[in-house]
């Protein structure tokens, strides 16, 4: 679980609930469940006009790594790699079959079944390299999404505020309702800001991150099953991926 996203969200939103109390405001104030209506709906729609079904599920799945990131440890791929490199010393490449049938990640599997098959490690490293970059350009995509979602709120806000005036200047004849109507027409505008830099554009920067973190390590990966190949000895691989742990 990331504790610091949870944290954003508190200290951002506290941030400007607590400064809006401190001014003499009222909670009041700021909550129209309309402008909210208009702010979301909008910002969906237009997010869901520009993007493909795939990319959006994928983003829409995506959303939970915010708050449970996948767990990538370096340390323990080193471990695994060690291990593997022992196994087809020992007992031969083509063993590495049956160890892939007990790994989850897809990826992994793919690389031992490779070693296992007799692929030259030029191919190997062109295969995976290759997956890693499609597969990496379709999850950036999705990420996207939420930037797109940034993009578009504080416009959305900017219409819901329009739209308020509208409804204001209709009631001109009733004066004592215009200071009120104007401040709730502003809402939406900040409804927009808001979720636009407090959660949408930190969202898809936060997933690109996780990411290119979790691309990081698949290259490692690659390394380590090309070094498994070549039959290296264990110091040369350790040596050689330490750089990848850092």
């Amino acid at each position: 679980m990331d504790i610091l996203s949870f944290l954003g969200l508190i200290i951002g939103f506290g941030a400007i609930i607590g400064g809006q109390h401190l001014e003499g405001g009222h909670l009041d104030s700021i909550m129209n469940a309309v402008a909210l209506l208009i702010v979301l709906g909008g910002t969906l729609g237009a997010v869901m006009l520009q993007t493909p079904l795939d990319t959006f599920i994928r983003a829409i799945k995506m959303l939970v790594w915010v708050f449970i990131p996948p767990k990538y440890s370096r340390q323990d791929l080193l471990e695994k790699i060690i291990e593997w490199n022992a196994i087809a010393r020992k007992e031969g490449l083509f063993k590495l079959e049956s160890v892939a049938e007990f790994e989850d990640d897809l990826f992994i599997q793919k690389g031992l079944q490779l070693i296992a098959d007799g692929a030259t490690p030029e191919m190997i490293r062109e295969i995976l390299e290759n997956d890693l970059d499609i597969q990496e350009q379709h999850d950036i995509q999705s990420s996207k999404v939420y930037e797109a979602m940034g993009g578009y709120s504080p416009t959305i806000g900017i219409i819901g505020a329009v739209l308020g005036l509208i409804h204001v200047m209709g009631n001109l004849a009733d004066p004592s309702s215009l200071g009120s109507g104007i401040a709730v027409a502003f809402v939406a505008t900040i409804y927009g800001v808001v979720l636009a830099n407090l959660v949408f554009l930190p969202i898809g920067n936060k997933l690109k991150t996780l990411i290119e973190r979790r691309s990081q390590m698949y290259m490692m990966l690659i390394e380590g099953l090309i070094s498994v190949a070549d039959g290296d000895n264990p110091h040369n691989i350790e040596t050689r991926l330490q750089a990848y742990i850092g």
